[in-house]
């Protein structure tokens, strides 16, 4: 024992005197490269004198990168987590000048711009020299994957010897997008997941599931990690007895949705024992979370750690240098593509200037890293069950389509993202079966208001008789990432410029939740009727119904409790929709039944409309400027899907709706011996 102990120690400091002869010689090679960075005197000094200075600078650079590092990143969390990436060149830079000041040879000198660059570069050679020392060590790669999470576990009994659950979320991946990218070879992680590969046999199962009528992460996540989608009609919605908009990515509304589904339930959701939840708009009841929505407007505290993961990944610098640097290569990428896609001429096509390459840049690399690393810490830590979401397909395929050549680049790192978690539970203290899924799928299309040039809140100030303004204005985004940037940046909230005012208290409130449309009159305290809707605004409905551009609607009847219209006057009840689905044939099977159980909701809008659909193209016509959308029926974006292992047992049946992969979840983690416990409903309730 003493023997391995010994050799195990010699292993390491091998490999540590690698590193620092690596990084001696980078130091040197960079001294003779640019010219604003010296390791001699003046006047000159001997090769043997230039050596010892670059020796000792970069061991000096190697301590403090290891000892004075993670105590900055830990008083830089107070700083928004956004502005704490574009800081690592210059903290890492500032190092480097200290490093060279502590050199007992005192020769070293760097311009400050110039000790960005070479701290950058060491960085990420030290980096990648001790990746490659460490590959064959098993026990090295575990504890620079524990070090990389900040996820040990001091003074806790052993993790049980059952095996875990991990879930992937791949937001916004539908069915039909993934199957096509195994078949292409883009995915090839997966894809061995499903086939075995060239020797193995299969290890997972794929199936398809049906969302409810609102098929986005708020409903779908709620469902899937709360057991309830109730009285969530869309993205954003307007709850007119407080007079405020609901909208799923706002922290705010998240935790209410959430305080709803655990008294609905009666419990605290599928991660209440020993669970951890990354990256998700909920926090399915999980006592470790990071990056969590729903309690980022929280005071930061001992049981709220929605912050911790950016210091669990930013602690190691150079994997700080490589996310920046990463970061900085994919806003070069995004405005390439961009301007491609101008000088092209495709269609269609969105704005995606502003600061959207910067949006996209952080939920494809800082976002996905922070949450990978944190999951690998969760399997490393042995806990029971895991639930990250991954939001990088979603944000690019709204603004690039869900079939664009941008995506396929997103789908690449998303799979070696899963790979990379797969090793991982290779080397966790117990063994876990691993489940991809989505929330949701994405639906092509041009948008509507560059189809018709007018948006759905000037199509009802048309039928309402109101103005119309010349300029249509921009809709806001529902993309799940513009929530988590603002989360980063220490302002989790942004104001709803769809709050009626005072001053217009008698105007519709129009919102729009992909190609879902909800039309709410707040003056009014109660759902209106078709036919009080008809009695103060006689066009309206008409005027909506017959557009090309709209689908059907749904509003409620004095004489049949609800109906479904359509154009040239069609009007069928919701009891009669199974016989006569009318302007619901085209999106087929369980539309009638979504639209049902949507019209019961309390705070379904007073006119709920949904966009045509094209069968044929799949294509729908967004109302949020988006050309890869999700929110309503039509196509794609109601079928996601479940990636589950052999050896749980099959779904069963056809799942419709996340309560039903919810409940799938719950029989899995029953069958691996996860206890379940039930929420105090009467205690929730009290310190609501």
């Amino acid at each position: 024992m003493r023997d391995v102990r010994w050799r195990r120690i010699a292993g390491q400091l091998g490999r540590s005197v690698t590193v620092w002869a690596v990084s001696t010689l980078t130091m040197l090679v960079l001294a003779g490269l640019l010219p604003d960075f010296r390791l001699q005197s003046a006047d000159g000094d001997s090769a043997t004198r230039i050596a010892i200075t670059a020796a000792c600078g970069a061991g000096a650079f190697g301590l403090l990168s290891a000892l004075v590092w993670p105590l900055l990143v830990r008083l830089l969390l107070l700083v928004p987590a956004l502005f704490l990436g574009l800081l690592v060149f210059a903290l890492n830079g500032s190092l480097l000048l200290l490093a060279l000041r502590l050199s007992p040879t005192g020769q070293g000198e760097a311009a400050p711009e110039t000790a960005v660059i070479v701290a950058a570069v060491m960085s990420a050679v030290a980096s990648a020299t001790g990746g490659a020392l460490a590959v064959r060590d098993d026990d090295a790669y575990r504890r620079r994957l524990l070090r990389l999470a900040d996820r040990r576990r001091r003074g806790t009994p052993p993790c049980p010897a059952g095996p875990g659950l991990v879930c992937v979320q791949l937001d916004g991946v539908g069915h039909d997008v993934l199957t096509a990218a195994v078949r292409a070879g883009q995915l090839p992680a997966l894809a061995r997941l499903l086939t075995g590969g060239d020797a193995g046999e299969p290890t997972h199962r794929l199936t398809p599931w049906r969302t409810d009528w609102s098929s986005q992460t708020g409903a779908s996540q709620l469902g899937i990690l709360h057991g309830s989608t109730f009285d969530v009609p869309a993205f954003r919605w307007y709850e007119k007895e407080r007079g405020e908009v609901m909208v799923c990515n706002r922290p705010t509304s998240a935790a209410e949705l959430q305080r709803r589904a655990m008294i609905r339930t009666g419990e605290r959701g599928l991660l209440a024992m020993d669970g951890a939840s990354r990256g998700n708009l909920f926090s399915g009841g999980a006592g470790e979370q990071a990056l969590v929505l729903s309690i980022a407007t929280r005071r930061r505290g001992r049981e709220n750690r929605s912050r911790a993961g950016y210091f669990a990944y930013f602690s190691d610098p150079a994997n700080a240098v490589r996310t920046a640097l990463s970061f900085a290569a994919e806003i070069g990428r995004e405005i390439g593509q961009s301007v491609r896609a101008r000088l092209r001429r495709d269609r269609p096509r969105v704005s995606r200037g502003g600061l959207y390459p910067f949006i996209r840049a952080f939920a494809t690399v800082v976002e996905r890293d922070v949450v990978v690393a944190a999951v690998m810490g969760d399997l490393l830590a042995g806990r029971s069950v895991v639930y990250a979401d991954l939001v990088a397909y979603d944000e690019v395929a709204h603004h690039s389509g869900p079939h664009s050549r941008d995506v396929e680049q997103v789908l690449r790192r998303l799979d070696r993202s899963v790979a990379l978690i797969e090793k991982a539970a290779e080397h966790a203290p117990r063994p876990y079966h691993l489940v991809i899924l989505s929330d949701h799928g994405q639906s092509p299309g041009e948008t509507f208001r560059a189809r018709y040039g007018l948006t759905l809140a000037d199509l009802v100030r048309a039928g309402c008789g109101l103005p119309v303004p010349r300029r249509a204005e921009h809709t806001h985004s529902g993309a799940e990432a513009r929530a988590a940037v603002r989360a980063a940046l220490g302002r989790p909230d942004e104001p709803d410029e769809t709050l009626p005012r005072p001053a217009r208290r008698l105007e519709p409130v129009v919102l729009a939740s992909g190609n879902l449309g909800l039309i709410s009159f707040p003056d009014m305290p109660h759902r209106l009727t078709k036919e009080e809707i008809d009695a103060r605004h006689p066009a309206l409905l008409p005027t909506l119904a017959n557009h090309p551009g709209v689908g059907f609607l749904l509003v409620r009847s004095e004489k049949h409790g609800g109906v479904v219209l359509g154009p040239a006057g069609t009007e069928i009840p919701l009891a009669g929709l199974d016989e006569h689905p009318g302007p619901l044939a085209p999106f087929g099977p369980g539309a009638a039944e979504a639209v049902r159980r949507t019209h019961a909701f309390p705070h379904t809008a007073d006119i709920m409309v949904n966009s045509c659909y094209d069968p044929q193209t799949g294509e729908v016509l967004a109302f949020e400027e988006q050309i890869g959308s999700h929110g309503g029926l039509g196509g794609a974006q109601s079928r996601p899907f479940l990636l589950s292992p052999l050896a749980l047992s099959a779904p069963g049946g056809e799942l419709v709706g996340a309560e039903d992969v919810h409940a799938v979840l719950r029989r899995w983690l029953r069958e691996l011996n996860g206890p379940e416990v039930p929420l105090d409903t009467d205690g929730d309730r009290r310190a609501a």
